[in-house]
C-alpha cells in the first residue's frame, strides 16, 4: 500500500494518476440528514463510477439510471424507496389505530422488529387505544355509578343524601337506564310478555320495550303524586290502580311507544330521589295507594325498586342480554317487604274463597299458627309468617309448616313469572299452609 492508502497492483502502471479504492466511502445514515440537509458529497479522490479493472469489484452503490436494478417491464413502476427512522415513527399513531395503508403497514411493523424505542412506542400506543370507548357504553358495570358515589362520600359526605330505603330504587334504575343506553329502533320494537298471577292462574299482556318503559313510568306517577310532583297522566288522572294507569297511559300516548318514553322517565325517577332526598322527616308519614293495599313512602319506594329489576329482566330477556339480580342487600330487602305483605294477601284470598280457612279467631297480638320461610342465596334469612290473621303474633312453638326457597326463586314466584306449583321449594309440615302461603306470594304480582 502506497502512502495515499490506494492499492496498488502489479500491472496497473507505474503513472501518478490515484487508483479508485475498492472499497467506497461510508455514506450518512437519512436520519442524519437534517430539515433541507444535502447528502454528503463523496471525498475528494474517491470513486463514483463504475469499475473499469476487471480485477476491481464493482462499487456498493448501484449504477444510476435506466439500466439500473431489475427489469420491470413496461409501464411497471419501481420498487417504493425505504422510508427513514423519522417517517415510519411519524406512522405509529395512525397504525395503532389500523388507519395506515397496506403498504405503510408492512413498512412499519418490519421497522418494528429493528427499532426497540419505536417497539415500545407501539406498545404504548396499542394498549392507550384499547382503553378508547363511547362515553355510554352497553358494556360498562352497572355498578360503576353506585362504587364510584360511594367512594366520593367516604371522602366527602353529601349535603343532601339520598335516603337508604331509596337507595335501591336509585341503583335499579340507574341499570335500567344502564341496560337501554345503546338500544336502537329495533331494539326499542322488540316484543316483551309481561307476566303476573291472579287468583288461580297467570295472565300476560303483550307489549315492547317501549311499553315496558311507558308502564314503568305510569305506575311510579302514583309515587310522584304523592310527592306533589307532575302526574304522567295529567292532573286529571284521578284515581285508579296500577293496571288502569298503565292501559290509559297505552292508550294516551303514540302507538307504538317509541323510544322517546326514555328520557321523561329517567327524568322523573331524577326527580323522586332529589325530592325524597329533600323530604326529610316529611316522607315518613306520606303512604301510596295501590288500591289493594297502601304503603308507606319507604315501602313503596322498594316496591319500585322491585319492579323496575323485574321489568328491567324481562327486557334484557327480549333483547337477548344477561341481566344479574341485584345485590344481596337489595334483595333481602325486597324479599322482607314481601313477607311483610305476605299474611295481608293470605287473608285476602282466604275472604275471596281462595285459601283454606283461619283454624279458630285468634286475637290481636296472640299466636297462631306459623309458617317459617327460609330463603337462600343471595338476600337469605328467614322469616316467620302468620297464617290465621296479619294481627296474629309468630311463635316458634306454633310453627305448623316451613319452606325453603332460593332468593331468586322466590323473587320470581312474588313477580308472577313461575306458577306457585312450579316453585322449586324445599317443603315441611302442613301441606295446606304451604299450598295457601306459595299462591299467596305468587298473588303478590300485578301489571
Amino acid at each position: 500500500m502506497n502512502g495515499n492508502g490506494n492499492a496498488h497492483h502489479p500491472g496497473d502502471g507505474d503513472g501518478p494518476g490515484p487508483v479508485a479504492p475498492r472499497i467506497p466511502a461510508p455514506r450518512g445514515a437519512a436520519d442524519d440528514l437534517g430539515p433541507g440537509a444535502a447528502p454528503a458529497r463523496p471525498e475528494p479522490g474517491a470513486h463514483t463510477g463504475r469499475p473499469t479493472d476487471a480485477h476491481e469489484e464493482p462499487s456498493e452503490e448501484p449504477p444510476v439510471g435506466p439500466a439500473s436494478g431489475p427489469d420491470h417491464g413496461p409501464g411497471s413502476a419501481p420498487p417504493s424507496e425505504p422510508r427513514s427512522h423519522a417517517v415510519l415513527k411519524s406512522l405509529l399513531g395512525a397504525w395503532a389505530l389500523a388507519a395506515c395503508s397496506a403498504e405503510e403497514t408492512e413498512a412499519v411493523e418490519e421497522h418494528l422488529t429493528e427499532c426497540a424505542g419505536c417497539a415500545e412506542e407501539a406498545l404504548r400506543l396499542r394498549e392507550a387505544v384499547s382503553l378508547l370507548h363511547p362515553d355510554e357504553n352497553l358494556d360498562l358495570d352497572p355498578l360503576l355509578r353506585t362504587r364510584v358515589l360511594e367512594g366520593c362520600l367516604v371522602r366527602r359526605p353529601a349535603r343532601i343524601p339520598v335516603p337508604l330505603w331509596a337507595a335501591p330504587y336509585d341503583t335499579e334504575t340507574a341499570r335500567l337506564d344502564a341496560l337501554l343506553q345503546d338500544f336502537g329502533d329495533a331494539e326499542w320494537h322488540a316484543p316483551v310478555r309481561l307476566k303476573w298471577f291472579e287468583d288461580t292462574g297467570q295472565q300476560s299482556r303483550r307489549t315492547t320495550v317501549a311499553g315496558v318503559i311507558a308502564h314503568l313510568m305510569a305506575v311510579d306517577g302514583m309515587v310522584a303524586a304523592v310527592l306533589g310532583l307532575d302526574d304522567p297522566l295529567g292532573p286529571d288522572a284521578g284515581a285508579g290502580g296500577p293496571h288502569s294507569r298503565t292501559e290509559r297511559f297505552w292508550a294516551a300516548s303514540a302507538d307504538p311507544v317509541t323510544r322517546r318514553v326514555r328520557e321523561p322517565w329517567r327524568e322523573q325517577s331524577h326527580t323522586l330521589l332529589r325530592t325524597v332526598s329533600f323530604a326529610g322527616r316529611a316522607a315518613d308519614t306520606l303512604t301510596v295507594d295501590y288500591g289493594p293495599v297502601a304503603l308507606p313512602l319507604a315501602d313503596a319506594f322498594l316496591e319500585r325498586a322491585f319492579e323496575c329489576w323485574v321489568h328491567a329482566g324481562d327486557i334484557a330477556d327480549a333483547v337477548d342480554y344477561p341481566y344479574d339480580p341485584p345485590s344481596g342487600v337489595h334483595m333481602h330487602a325486597m324479599i322482607d317487604l314481601a313477607a311483610r305483605l305476605l299474611p295481608g294477601v293470605l287473608a285476602g284470598r282466604r275472604r275471596a274463597g281462595l285459601a283454606a280457612p283461619a283454624q279458630g279467631l285468634v286475637a290481636a297480638g296472640a299466636p297462631g299458627r306459623t309458617l317459617r320461610l327460609e330463603i337462600e342465596g343471595a338476600g337469605r334469612g328467614s322469616w316467620d309468617i302468620a297464617l290465621d290473621s296479619p294481627a296474629a303474633a309468630t311463635s316458634a312453638d306454633h310453627t305448623v309448616a316451613e319452606i325453603a326457597l332460593d332468593a331468586a326463586e322466590f323473587c320470581r314466584l312474588a313477580a308472577g313469572h313461575i306458577a306457585p306449583d312450579e316453585a322449586a321449594a324445599g317443603q315441611h309440615g302442613d301441606r295446606e299452609a304451604i299450598r295457601d302461603v306459595l299462591f299467596a306470594a305468587a298473588s303478590l304480582s300485578r301489571l
